[in-house]
């Protein structure tokens, strides 16, 4: 008998998801040390902001991998994230038919406490403070670290505003990036995506080319990323 919705809900670790999908790369990998690549951290945020549970993201990277040893001709090592990108989808497809994300309100468990949080946007807030054009952004973030104890009974709304707060920083930043540095960004993302091009689909690549020029955006400008993914 399937399980009852609200039996269903996202693991405890849900915050966990860069890191548990890294680890996971690397344990089935079996290989020693595997630091994800920023074309990697890119996809995976893709995945997370689609909504793809943690679940679909380790069961396809297993999937991927049993299909590439059971190839008699490996001349090459799976050195991306990106190799497993259609198992990945086949199994989210799986997962959609059989089980859904808790239902919303529903208080989500995560790995650090209310100190932690308030601290993550303190620290971000001064970060941002600091950086000229970036003071009303910082201003938005004391707010929303001021009226912690109505967004911590709800990490979900919370989550949410502090991405819609990043992409309005993403958009300041994006008015002060040079033409060279915005080329070199693409240079880079198309060198590292070339072999997996076959492996994506049209909105896929979209998705994943915003993430990526999001991510070299933030990291170029030294500004902090707010969502609470990034507490850990």
């Amino acid at each position: 008998m399937a399980p009852e919705p609200e039996e269903i809900a996202w693991p405890a670790n849900y915050f966990n998801y860069f890191t548990e999908v890294e680890d996971h790369f690397q344990k089935v990998r079996a290989t020693g040390l595997f630091l994800m690549s920023p074309l990697d951290w890119a996809l995976v945020e893709t995945w997370k902001n689609a909504g793809i549970p943690l679940e679909a993201v380790l069961r396809g990277i297993d999937s991927a991998f049993e299909k590439w040893r059971a190839r008699r001709n490996r001349t090459q090592m799976v050195n991306s994230i990106a190799y497993c990108t259609q198992a990945v989808m086949a199994e989210a497809q799986i997962l959609a038919g059989v089980a859904q994300p808790a239902a919303s309100g529903k208080r989500t468990e995560a790995p650090f406490s209310e100190a932690e949080i308030e601290n993550y946007l303190k620290t971000n807030a001064a970060a941002l403070a600091q950086q000229p054009g970036y003071e009303e952004v910082a201003a938005t973030l004391q707010r929303i670290c001021g009226s912690l104890d109505e967004g911590v009974r709800d990490l979900e709304d919370l989550e949410r505003r502090l991405t819609a707060l990043e992409e309005k920083m993403i958009a300041i930043a994006r008015t002060g990036q040079s033409d060279e540095d915005l080329l070199r960004a693409h240079r880079e993302l198309d060198s590292q995506l070339a072999p997996y091009r076959g492996k994506m689909t049209a909105p896929q690549l979209a998705m994943l080319e915003k993430q990526y020029l999001d991510r070299h955006l933030i990291e170029s400008a030294g500004l902090p990323r707010l969502s609470l993914f990034y507490l850990l």
